[in-house]
């Protein structure tokens, strides 16, 4: 079905950062598969985790005990401060987890129909309840009736929020992400989360947050709530989780944990043996190589060449990152900066129509770095030599 708009171009192999087409050319990557392949492609330890898992036993189904599941289980919550996980697929998958705990937590406490607040320009998946958990109006066009029971606010207003709570006496959970990325790399307040925190609190309120893009050392912590010393009730995880390999998580603590139980959610394929496996590799390989301590240095040293070469071109309205998760704002739309980075042989994305979104690997190194910025660079000075009509 024609549900992609399609580069033209297919890649056959991959090698670290490098990506290699169909004629052997080769593409810096700097969007990660959309922050999936953190530890860059092929890496030797996913490979070999998949080759020596897949020689054993790929699935067996949640109807009996497994192994790898428990031990990826347990490194999760050891790195999380979370208490259980359920296993999916997707990132869309977990945040629908997440929905239905959320509901059920509701239901237990007495409320016939509760609701969720969540954020404008936020995106929490393509399901049709994570759709209409979305921010976006665009992209829920012609899939009405949406799903009811959410409630939409600023993102990164804490007084909105009160607002709400305040008018609704059905409010069970607030489902937010801590940078949003989809809608154009927004980096809140340094106290939002804590001002979130302290709401649910005292009012018996879920914390839930959509760690899709953020979690598994994007942001320089494994957890991008762990900037703020916090532990949310309920965190999603999926993309880098599995470098490539399928893998969702919905991860909770405390009176969240004990929501769901035998018979209220499951998954066929979640959490088998073979994607454990691989996130078990991703996880040890962050911690062996110290990738997410890297991951804030090195979106450090990105952003300082970036304002560096960008420095006098003033239709750069903003350049903001939490370690390799970036976007550089522009005062116009930059759509076509993708197919001009492409002929390049760089890969980038923009999103928000305005904000070209960057999240290289974390196993970039400094030649890349220095030539994604200054192609990049080169090509943002050529896009807005011309005058633009807002």
């Amino acid at each position: 079905m024609p549900t992609y708009g399609r580069l033209p171009v297919t890649f056959e192999r991959g090698e670290g950062a490098w990506l290699f087409d169909q004629n052997n050319e080769r593409y810096l990557d700097a969007l990660s598969g959309i922050a999936v392949c953190s530890l860059g492609h092929a890496h030797p330890a996913v490979h070999q985790a998949i080759c020596k898992q897949s020689e054993k036993l790929l699935h067996t189904s949640n109807l009996y005990g497994i192994a790898v599941q428990e031990q990826l289980a347990d490194r999760l919550t050891e790195k999380s401060g979370m208490d259980n996980v359920f296993f999916c697929n997707s990132g869309a998958e977990a945040n629908e987890a997440a929905i239905k705990l959320a509901r059920k937590y509701g239901h237990e406490r007495g409320i016939e129909n509760p609701a969720i607040i969540v954020m404008e320009k936020s995106f929490h998946g393509r399901t049709l309840a994570t759709l209409s958990a979305t921010g976006n109006a665009k992209i829920q066009q012609g899939f009405g009736p949406l799903v009811s029971g959410f409630v939409r606010v600023p993102y990164n207003d804490i007084a909105a929020i009160e607002q709400v709570i305040s008018a609704h006496d059905n409010i069970v959970a607030v489902l937010v992400e801590p940078i949003q990325g989809e809608g154009g790399v927004n980096i809140p307040a340094a106290d939002y989360l804590n001002q979130i925190r302290k709401l649910c609190d005292q009012h018996k309120l879920l914390m839930m947050l959509d760690e899709i893009q953020t979690g598994v050392g994007r942001t320089g912590k494994f957890l991008a709530y762990q900037h703020n010393s916090i532990l949310p009730d309920v965190c999603t995880l999926a993309k880098a989780l599995g470098n490539g390999v399928p893998i969702g998580a919905c991860l909770a603590r405390g009176k969240a944990a004990t929501v769901l139980s035998a018979g209220n959610h499951g998954s066929t394929f979640g959490g088998n043996a073979l994607a454990c496996s691989a996130a078990l590799a991703v996880l040890a390989t962050l911690d062996a190589e110290n990738l997410i301590e890297q991951a804030a240095q090195k979106g450090d040293a990105i952003c300082a060449g970036f304002n560096k070469q960008l420095q006098g071109n003033v239709h750069v309205v903003d350049i903001r990152h939490k370690g390799l998760m970036i976007g550089i704002e522009l005062d116009r739309p930059c759509a076509e900066l993708v197919q001009a980075a492409l002929q390049q042989k760089l890969l980038i994305n923009v999103t928000n129509e305005k904000t070209i979104r960057l999240l290289p690997p974390l196993i970039i190194d400094e030649l890349q770095i220095a030539q994604l910025v200054t192609t990049l660079s080169a090509l943002i000075h050529k896009h807005t030599e011309t005058p633009y009509a807002s």
